[in-house]
C-alpha cells in the first residue's frame, strides 16, 4: 500500500476505541507515526499499540482524562508537535432542554466545542511553520447543519459549532497547506455501547443498519488524503434524519 503519511507525526486524542481507534489504524497503515491518547483503560490503550505494531506502523500512548481545559494543554506537553490531529473524543449527555443546568451546559460546550478549539489553537502554530497540517474533528448525526433537537440540544449545539471552527482554520491557514474538516457520523456501534443503544442504533438508522467504526475511518482517511477538501462538514450517516 501506498504511505501518503510517511514521516507524519499524528496525535489521535481518544484514540483507544470506537471511531477514534479506527481512523489511528487507518493512519498507521498509511505510515504516520502515532501518539494515541486514551481517557481511562490501559488495556486498550496497549491492544491500539500492539495492533499498530502488527500493522508495521509506530505508536506511542498515554492515559488522561479529560475533565477541564488545561487537559489540551498537558495532551500537547506529553506528545511531539502533531502534523496531522484527530481529535475525536467528546462527552455525550441527553435531556430535555428545559431539564438543562449549569454543570450540564458547562459540560457539553466544554467537551464539544471548546476543548476541540483549544486542541486546533495548540496545532495551528506549527503547522503554519511546516506549511502543512491536516486537522480531522467530528461532530454528532445531523450537525453538519443548524437543526433543531429535543433531547440534545446542549451537545448538538456545541457539534454544529465545529463547522465554524473548521471553515476559519480554512480561512486562516489554507495558503500554508492546512485543511480541517468535521465529519458528521450516523449512528455508529462501538465496545462502548450496551445493547439497549445498538438496539436504539439500528431501530433508527436506515435499514436499521448501524454503521461501524470502520464505515466512517474510511472516509475519514479519504478526507486527510485530499488537501482540496477543507473547511467542510461532511455527514457520513447513510441519510439518516433524527
Amino acid at each position: 500500500m501506498e504511505k501518503p503519511f510517511a514521516g507524519k507525526k499524528a496525535l489521535v486524542i481518544g484514540g483507544t476505541g470506537g471511531i477514534g481507534r479506527a481512523v489511528a489504524l487507518g493512519l498507521a497503515e498509511r505510515g504516520a507515526e502515532l501518539t494515541i491518547h486514551g481517557g481511562s483503560s490501559l488495556e486498550r490503550l496497549e491492544n491500539t499499540l500492539k495492533t499498530i505494531k502488527k500493522l508495521g506502523g509506530k505508536g506511542e500512548g498515554f492515559l488522561l482524562s479529560i475533565d477541564n481545559l488545561i487537559r489540551a494543554e498537558e495532551i500537547f506537553a506529553r506528545a511531539p508537535d502533531p502534523d496531522i490531529l484527530v481529535c475525536a473524543w467528546g462527552p455525550f449527555r441527553r435531556a430535555p432542554l428545559d431539564r438543562l443546568d449549569l454543570e450540564f451546559w458547562q459540560g457539553m460546550v466544554m467537551g464539544n466545542l471548546a476543548f476541540p478549539g483549544l486542541v486546533v489553537s495548540l496545532a495551528l502554530p506549527k503547522m503554519i511553520e511546516r506549511n502543512w497540517g491536516r486537522i480531522l474533528l467530528f461532530g454528532g448525526t445531523n450537525t453538519d447543519s443548524i437543526r433543531g433537537f429535543l433531547t440534545s440540544a446542549a451537545y448538538s449545539a456545541a457539534k454544529t459549532g465545529l463547522g465554524v471552527l473548521a471553515k476559519s482554520v480554512a480561512k486562516h491557514a489554507a495558503a500554508q497547506g492546512i485543511s480541517c474538516n468535521v465529519i458528521c457520523p450516523g449512528l455508529t456501534d462501538t465496545e462502548y455501547l450496551d445493547d439497549n443503544e445498538k438496539k436504539y442504533n439500528r431501530d433508527l438508522s436506515p435499514g436499521n443498519q448501524a454503521l461501524s467504526p470502520e464505515n466512517i475511518a474510511w472516509f475519514c482517511m479519504e478526507i486527510l488524503e485530499n488537501p482540496g477538501i477543507n473547511g467542510a462538514v461532511i455527514p457520513v450517516d447513510r441519510g439518516i434524519s433524527l
